[in-house]
């Protein structure tokens, strides 16, 4: 039989390739990336990071005003608790039933960076899951204007979210010229707690609070 007679580069191409077959092609599905939860930083982190960025810190919020607030005596005894919170709580509070974790001693400061160093303390030992600290305010007998820090420090901490209640501390830790007073559980503290006690524990059940 007489072979056909090749033309051109276009016939010789076919002609080779009369025979081949296409390859299959397999679907090649990209692996599924599952990308981990952004975690939040916390207030004190990012006061931090601020810090050794050498970034200004950012002021206290609004409710820590520096405006005239209700006057207290210099020797006055202060008690506040959040509602919600059990009055058997403030009792034992009031009795030293719970070690303050860590104290902020603000003698000699003014008013507008005493509530810097309380906003910043709160944070921190909040973030650290502290429960019972200690702040020294003193009585500002002897000042022209008697217990001006010792009164701004009342209206902090009753506006501040992260305080549940404050007393006046025992005679051995500062009498009247000091305030224990007890932060709200850290999430993580929550958790823990719901873990022991094996469901929902509420934030105001303080039988840890000294841990």
């Amino acid at each position: 039989m007489k072979e056909p007679e090749v033309t051109n580069s276009e016939d010789l191409f076919r002609m080779a390739m009369q025979d081949v077959k296409p390859l299959q092609q397999k679907v090649v599905v990209a692996p599924r990336v599952v990308k981990a939860p952004r975690e939040v930083p916390t207030e004190a982190q990012l006061l931090a990071r601020s810090a050794a960025l050498g970034e200004k810190k950012p002021e206290p919020p609004d409710y820590l005003t520096l405006a005239e607030v209700p006057a207290v005596e210099p020797r006055a005894f202060l008690e506040w608790r959040r509602e919600g919170v059990q009055e058997l709580v403030t009792g034992r509070l009031r009795k030293g039933h719970y070690p303050p974790a860590d104290s902020l001693d603000l003698h000699g400061e003014y008013v507008k960076r005493a509530r810097e160093m309380v906003h910043d303390f709160l944070t921190e030992c909040h973030s650290r899951g502290h429960r019972c600290v200690r702040i020294v305010h003193g009585r500002g007998e002897k000042s022209p204007e008697p217990a001006r820090l010792k009164k701004h420090v009342n209206a902090w901490l009753q506006a501040h979210p992260l305080v549940n209640a404050f007393v006046s501390a025992t005679p051995g830790q500062g009498g009247t010229g000091a305030v224990f007073v007890l932060i709200r559980k850290s999430k993580a503290a929550r958790d823990r707690n719901r873990e022991l006690h094996g469901g929902a524990a509420g934030d105001d059940v303080e039988s840890d609070v000294g841990s």
